[in-house]
């Protein structure tokens, strides 16, 4: 499990203590009692922000992001706990209504899984817009849990007065607990949504230890990294079905070994991932490594190769053997 390095969530990092300096005490433990906890899912469509918004929730990156809809494909939760209050998040994939492909069947199993077993969610959507992609996310929210509108990219609205008509229209829609319009990079917005989501979160003891950030390995975390590197630097040139599989990860100390293999449907998508003399996939893998390395703080050997497997994403075997439930 990926951990904090620097301080509690919530903490500003701490300074090295020189022998002039003494060491500042440790924080009082919060009595079970006093703890509360929950599950606070985040839904929407397809490429409307939701997996920032969890990376800003939690502190630090645990979901892959780029402008291409469908990069998040399976259900990640990342935990942050402020004070007594333990939040764990779900982001889901966005639900799929264009392709009936097996792929798209699994990432909507993954995102109806998600929500029906929460204590809150968070239903995304962008300030001022809702389409009928929205209305089938909405569609799907259970009656019987509490649900946050959360307009996001707010800071590009530049007429905020139209919002209101735009807000009645939603309130119709829904019986909606809460509005928050916000950005996912505003600290401040990101912190208010910590108080509004902390009145909903049930009395019970932490779930996760307060210095755990996700539940998803290294090994998750190197094939999902490599698969945002591919979707940034490939543009709309590469379809959305492509995946990275990792094939070997060892740990030797400091050091990570890695050897994973990007699937493709098409030889002509194969050329696109390697680029000229295989520059494409060079830069691929140098952005992959040095994120790693930034994440784990370690140093990572990391190889890449790139296989053709036609029609894998709508072969129901396949997609299961690639890690899609």
């Amino acid at each position: 499990m990926l951990a904090r390095a620097l301080g509690r969530p919530g903490e500003p990092p701490v300074d090295d203590v020189t022998p002039e300096t003494q060491e500042p005490a440790a924080a009082e433990p919060i009595d079970p009692a006093q703890q509360h906890c929950g599950y606070v899912a985040i839904v929407g469509k397809p490429n409307v922000g939701k997996s920032t918004l969890l990376n800003a929730l939690v502190g630090q990156k645990v979901s892959i992001t780029s402008r291409k809809a469908q990069t998040t494909r399976h259900r990640i939760t990342g935990y942050r706990t402020v004070g007594p209050n333990q939040f764990v998040f779900v982001d889901t994939p966005g639900f799929q209504t264009r392709h009936g492909n097996a792929l798209n069947r699994a990432l909507n199993k993954t995102v109806l899984g998600a929500v029906n077993d929460v204590d809150l969610i968070v239903f995304v959507v962008e300030a001022g817009h809702f389409n009928l992609a929205d209305a089938k996310v909405l569609d799907l929210l259970p009656a019987n849990v509490p649900v946050i509108l959360l307009a996001n990219k707010f800071d590009l609205v530049h007429r905020r007065g139209d919002l209101a008509p735009w807000l009645r229209s939603m309130q119709e829609r829904h019986a909606f607990a809460e509005f928050v319009p916000m950005s996912a990079k505003n600290s401040k917005d990101i912190q208010r949504l910590f108080a509004i989501c902390e009145k909903y979160l049930p009395q019970q003891p932490w779930i996760h230890d307060p210095e755990e950030l996700t539940d998803r390995s290294e090994r998750f975390m190197a094939s999902e990294m490599v698969r945002e590197k591919l979707f940034r630097l490939t543009g709309d040139e590469l379809p959305y079905t492509s995946t990275v599989i990792i094939d070997k990860f060892e740990q030797e100390g400091q050091l990570r070994r890695i050897a994973a293999t990007i699937v493709v449907e098409r030889e002509g998508h194969k050329g696109m991932v390697i680029g000229d003399k295989g520059e494409k996939l060079k830069r691929i893998g140098t952005e992959a490594r040095q994120e790693l390395e930034k994440l784990w703080d370690c140093k990572v050997f990391l190889e890449l190769w790139v296989k053709v497997r036609s029609g894998w994403a709508d072969d129901d075997a396949r997609v299961r053997s690639f890690g899609y439930e």
